[in-house]
């Protein structure tokens, strides 16, 4: 068997799972975690980003996207990692529910991340600020400690990297709405919403009708005095008032706004608004990430990559773990095997031309099936057959 070094990059589900299989199969493994606690995404925190848009490059950010009144949209038994089921604790303690909220999410990646030793191999509150290829398909990781003495640099060079943090629920896409820039009313997205406290008697137009914002519209209904939740999904003159509430409607899209403070929808409906919550989604983005053009991101298509983990030109140094979406990450383990076995030389992938190719084909039946590029890692449709 071989060993290798490896460097993996976020200690969230997908990272600790990855840095347990690459150890189990002999590999020298260091994770990198810019944050002081294994989670991911599901360490909540009051915290929000400076800009309520999270479009200011400048801006503080914060990486976890929770409110506080997140619950899982799986059940447990849907969400533990194969070998390590998510089952209620045995003393009665933590949330005993089969869709649990985000604290018991939490606290069994600890558990798991406790039970395995994955912890030992964590490097918390370091950042990984460049990733780049050097000579014999090694990777140089430049990573930084901040400390009251100022930034600690260090370079280490690795045979291979697993990219496991990606911005996928924290680098926020906003919808595009004619008129904007002189609507008076204030903007935010769904990554900083936490509790509905702070919209009270306000008047909120959520755009987007997935989960964050059926979450959210109704965590709002108690407290706000209008929600109108705007979908691409209802293009048919929409204008409907939610089942149980006396104070949301669903429409179709936003037409424009005005800098008077209305917002005019497709329907022909007008709202005068307080507040535009955008619930519409993130962006990939890998910013210390170096391949000299080899993978990039268009329009939320990282590419090129076979299966969704390997690119053909790069693999198997450097792998992402986690980019497939709708589907839980905590379930999805194959990917994360495949990763390993190919690592450890215990199973080979196809040639550079035939893993293009079989890139370049799946591209062809998502244009021909109609899907748009940013769905390309959408795989909700086909994840058993995937697997």
């Amino acid at each position: 068997m071989i060993s290798r070094y490896v460097a993996v990059i976020g200690a969230g589900a997908a990272g600790l799972v990855a840095a347990r299989e690459l150890r189990r199969e002999g590999h020298a493994v260091v994770v990198f975690e810019r944050e002081d606690q294994v989670g991911g995404t599901w360490v909540y925190t009051q915290e929000v980003d400076s800009d309520p848009l999270g479009l200011d490059p400048s801006r503080v950010s914060v990486h976890s996207s929770l409110y506080n009144s997140l619950r899982t949209n799986l059940p447990r038994e849907c969400m533990g990692f194969i070998d390590y089921p998510f089952v209620t604790c045995s003393d009665g303690s933590g949330d005993p529910r089969r869709f649990p909220g985000h604290k018991e999410v939490l606290m069994y990646l600890k558990e798991f991340a406790r039970v395995f030793g994955v912890e030992e191999m964590v490097r918390f509150e370091v950042e990984v600020v460049k990733v780049c290829l050097v000579e014999n398909n090694r990777w140089k990781v430049r990573s930084k400690k901040t400390s009251t003495d100022g930034d600690i640099i260090v370079e280490e060079v690795f045979d291979a990297v697993v990219v496991c943090s990606g911005g996928r629920y924290s680098q926020p896409h906003v919808a595009d709405i004619p008129g904007i820039d002189v609507w008076p009313g204030k903007q935010m997205h769904s990554h900083n919403y936490r509790i509905p406290e702070p919209f009270r008697d306000q008047v909120v137009i959520l755009v987007g009708n997935s989960f964050s914002a059926a979450d959210i519209s109704r965590d709002m209904a108690g407290v706000v005095k209008e929600v109108h939740v705007a979908s691409k999904f209802n293009e048919d003159g929409t204008y409907e008032k939610q089942p149980g509430y006396d104070n949301m409607w669903l429409h179709s899209m936003i037409e424009s706004a005005y800098e008077d403070g209305t917002v005019v929808f497709r329907n022909g409906r007008i709202v005068l608004a307080d507040v535009i919550l955008h619930c519409t989604g993130y962006k990939f983005s890998f910013p210390f990430l170096e391949t000299n053009g080899i993978v990039t991101v268009d329009d939320n298509r990282v590419g090129p990559v076979y299966k969704h983990v390997f690119p053909p030109a790069l693999a198997p140094w450097l792998s992402f773990v986690g980019i497939a979406w709708k589907v839980s990450t905590l379930h999805f383990v194959p990917k994360f095997w495949l990763d390993i076995c190919v690592l450890s030389g215990r199973i080979m992938l196809p040639s550079q031309q035939e893993m293009m190719e079989d890139v370049k084909a799946f591209y062809s039946t998502l244009e021909a099936s109609g899907k748009p590029k940013r769905y390309t890692h959408r795989i909700n449709d086909y994840y058993i057959e995937y697997n």
